[in-house]
């Protein structure tokens, strides 16, 4: 596995790889990687000739409060996991590789970005359409494969992707859980012992919600009574929704695809996921 620190010689790579008629697949992330990432790079193997990792903890996606000198980052346990399921490239810029100090574009995806957790989370999806722009430009992947468990922000990538002409093509992998149901996440290692049996209740709400939508029960009531759970729990709900797949508004009683979608804190650590079904 190659390991690159620069744009410079990445691009230099991905052209000499370009001109020799390989396919690309990249799988950006901010490391401290799991089964989820390692899935992510297995199927990109299957889809690709080439497969280019990033490692990157993005500052500009981090609010203030938010734990982005606290993120774990393990980069000697990420090479060797990469190394194991044979990675062509592992991309590890610097935030000054990244970012010009004088830097002054943003790219924003309008809507999208401001609801759920881009409510509470103000310019986080910026800051990701920003870098994954960016990263796009650098890597050139012919592919780009992302987990489901962030659902919204598979759907800010979509329509910047869509709407700046981006030539590369998205997949959306499902998420790897835990055998409790838990969404694995770097984010929980921060979870208690005591935390992690109750963790797991979060998927169990997004579980019972879908089977009472397919009962025919009231959506108003569905979100109440999940809320209401998941504080008895020990959550502090930020919000459950039930959604259009298409475009995360608030679902009517005749569509069809639906996503829910729930950001809870447990102590102090912010779990988010997801469910999506046809009814």
């Amino acid at each position: 596995m190659q390991i690159v620190n620069t744009i410079e010689v990445l691009r230099h790579t991905i052209n000499t790889w370009k001109a020799a008629g390989y396919s690309i697949a990249f799988v950006p992330t901010m490391g401290n990687l799991h089964a989820g990432h390692c899935q992510l790079v297995k199927l990109a193997k299957r889809k690709a000739d080439k497969v280019v990792v990033s490692i990157f903890v993005n500052p500009t996606q981090f609010g203030v409060g938010e734990d982005f000198d606290s993120y774990p980052r393990t980069e000697t346990q990420d090479q060797e996991k990469l190394q194991a399921i044979e990675t062509d490239l592992l991309f590890l810029p610097a935030v000054a590789e990244m970012y010009a100090p004088d830097a002054k574009t943003v790219i924003s995806v309008t809507g999208l970005s401001s609801i759920h957790c881009g409510a509470s989370r103000v310019g986080h999806f910026d800051g990701v359409a920003t870098v994954v722009c960016k990263l796009f430009n650098m890597v050139q992947p012919t592919i780009a494969l992302f987990g489901l468990k962030d659902f919204q922000q598979l759907a800010v990538i979509r329509i910047m992707v869509k709407d700046l002409n981006i030539p590369v093509d998205i997949i959306g992998v499902e998420t790897v859980r835990e055998a409790s149901g838990l969404a694995m996440s770097s984010r929980n290692a921060y979870l208690t012992p005591e935390q992690q049996q109750i963790a797991p209740l979060l998927y169990q709400s997004l579980c019972v919600a879908r089977a009472a939508i397919v009962a025919g029960n009231d959506y108003a009531a569905i979100e109440q009574q999940v809320v209401s759970f998941l504080q008895q729990a020990g959550f502090a709900p930020e919000y459950f929704r039930i959604c259009r797949s298409s475009d995360l508004a608030p679902a009517q009683s005749d569509d069809i695809d639906l996503v829910l979608l729930v950001a809870a804190k447990l102590g102090k650590t912010r779990l988010i996921d997801n469910l999506y079904f046809s009814k």
